[in-house]
């Protein structure tokens, strides 16, 4: 692995960026980056080098912007308690009867916690591949390079790219295939 002491000069632009696109707040930002900083140094030794350290320090950071979320929608609802209960006058009538229906959610919260599950098995398929395979499919799917820019990356053709990213992208359907969509959700 190489040395910890360059992950801030090496990755922090580009975790930050992550981060900011995200989140959208430059302050929470650099806090949820050098909180991966730290969790990273903390797990170091389990890194078991299936991916890229840049790859691995997203996933950690991926994870600290859903745990922000989570928390800042927790703090949102106690905060709002006591306002809504003074407002829940407004929108009942004197029977208990809705005076304006509330209109129906877009979205079900519970796929909030799912994909975080998913991004975890997702992750783990990812580490089940080759190396070399996860890297390309990484940089692709996950970094958005173009095909040139992984073929000089990685120092290999276009057709052997589209070969590779086939490959971890067969691999990773059987993986998810077994692991999240066969559960039974």
């Amino acid at each position: 692995m190489e040395d910890p002491s360059i992950w801030v000069d090496r990755y922090g632009d580009y975790l930050y960026r992550f981060a900011l696109a995200r989140i959208h707040d430059p302050v929470v930002a650099e806090d949820l980056v050098q909180e991966t900083f730290l969790a990273a140094l903390k797990s170091r030794r389990n890194f078991e080098k299936r991916a890229t350290v840049k790859t691995w320090l997203t996933a950690i950071l991926r994870h600290k912007i859903v745990d922000f979320i989570r928390k800042r929608q927790r703090e949102r609802v106690i905060d709002n308690e006591e306002a809504l209960d003074r407002s829940l006058e407004a929108f009942f009538n004197d029977n208990g009867h809705w005076k304006i229906h509330p209109a129906k959610w877009a979205h079900n919260p519970g796929k909030h916690y799912e994909q975080k599950e998913f991004l975890d098995i997702l992750y783990d398929c990812l580490t089940g591949l080759p190396r070399r395979i996860a890297r390309i499919f990484m940089l692709r799917e996950m970094e958005g390079l173009q095909t040139e820019e992984i073929c000089q990356q990685m120092k290999i053709s276009a057709t052997n790219c589209w070969t590779m990213l086939y490959r971890a992208r067969s691999a990773l359907r059987r993986c998810l295939e077994l692991n999240w969509f066969g559960r039974g959700l």
